[in-house]
């Protein structure tokens, strides 16, 4: 009977050990995403997005398709890219495991009424979040994108969207403990609208001023202590007018010379801004008219996107750092350079 018990206690021992082990193990595994000051901070270290905007749409759809995914995160990883910000969730454990297998995140949108997809309106967001809060490809979470536009959308009245986005930040904080919830502002929030949200972590500003966003930094500096990242930035590659020395037409220069000047800006000012995720991967060709070619000008006009360099006018389809066909633009390298040196 001794040496039963003692056989036991030793096993129990093993087992208790070995389950410890096992825990230790998982929680190891399991990405801590935390805000700290004004940095964002992933598994105890700094966490700078050098990110940029995924819709994949293709050639010919309206529809968002990750038929293109491989090549599409080699081209990434080329360029330096760590996260991509997508502006509705990805319901496809493959397509997460993909993406964390190329060392990159990501910035998880939610949509306020998409007719119950994982929205807001519908509660069905925390399903979702509850189903892959634990996945290696999630930075954080991010509900609206720039829906202080759009006060029609809410009755009229914004404050009915701050109230629900403070709530939905409140119910994400209580079901997920490891990622911080952020929302996509367009321009600068108010210290008012600041203060109606008290529950979100991390502000993302969609921003177009010009070639040099440098003098928001300032401005969100003496408004919040939180940390911001600018989740949309960036220019098109077709100039409506020509000026200076930018001709009229398809111009990748003055896209590439923009956007080097952004990424400029942000890297100087790293100690308020967390980073960017440029606007956007590749060109989009359901944004106006014919889904098959290329329109210039008409349809998916940006409030507030007079800013855009250098004429003034947002080419909705001509955003991408490469084309629809994944061919790369001269901004392309210009990423590259910022990205892989930072």
């Amino acid at each position: 009977m001794i040496k039963k018990s003692k056989a036991v206690i030793t096993l129990g021992f093993i087992v208790i050990l070995n389950c410890t082990f096992v825990c230790c193990q998982e929680k190891t595994n399991q990405d801590i995403v935390k805000v700290s000051g004004r940095k964002i901070v992933l598994n105890n270290k700094n966490y700078q997005i050098k990110g940029v905007c995924y819709n994949p749409v293709p050639k010919g759809s309206n529809l968002r398709s990750f038929e293109n995914l491989t090549q599409d995160l080699a081209l990434m990883v080329e360029a330096g890219i760590n996260t991509i910000r997508v502006y509705s969730p990805i319901d496809d454990i493959a397509v997460l495991d993909q993406i964390a297998a190329s060392n990159i995140k990501v910035i998880m949108g939610f949509g306020y009424n998409q007719n119950g997809y994982f929205d807001i309106l519908s509660g069905s967001f925390i399903n979702y979040i509850n189903t892959y809060k634990n996945h290696k490809a999630i930075l954080f979470w991010e509900l609206g994108n720039e829906y202080n536009y759009h006060p029609e959308w809410f009755e009229n009245d914004i404050n009915n969207w701050y109230n629900a986005l403070n709530a939905a930040a409140d119910l994400i904080h209580k079901n997920d403990a490891n990622h911080p919830v952020a929302t996509a502002h367009g321009e600068l929030p108010s210290f008012e609208v600041i203060s109606l949200n008290p529950n979100i972590d991390i502000w993302g500003l969609n921003v177009y001023r010009w070639n040099n966003p440098e003098s928001i930094f300032n401005q969100w500096e003496n408004l919040s202590n939180k940390p911001m990242y600018l989740s949309e930035a960036g220019a098109d590659s077709y100039m409506t007018i020509s000026k200076d020395q930018y001709t009229k037409g398809v111009n990748e220069k003055a896209q590439a010379d923009a956007t080097k000047n952004i990424l400029k800006s942000i890297f100087e000012n790293d100690k308020i801004c967390a980073g960017v995720a440029l606007f956007s991967f590749n060109d989009e060709l359901w944004k106006a008219g014919n889904n098959n070619q290329y329109d210039v000008g008409g349809g998916g006009w940006a409030p507030n996107s007079s800013g855009v360099p250098y004429d003034g006018t947002p080419n909705e389809e001509y955003w991408g750092i490469v084309d629809i066909d994944r061919n790369k633009k001269e901004v392309f390298y210009s990423i590259k350079e910022k990205f892989n040196k930072k």
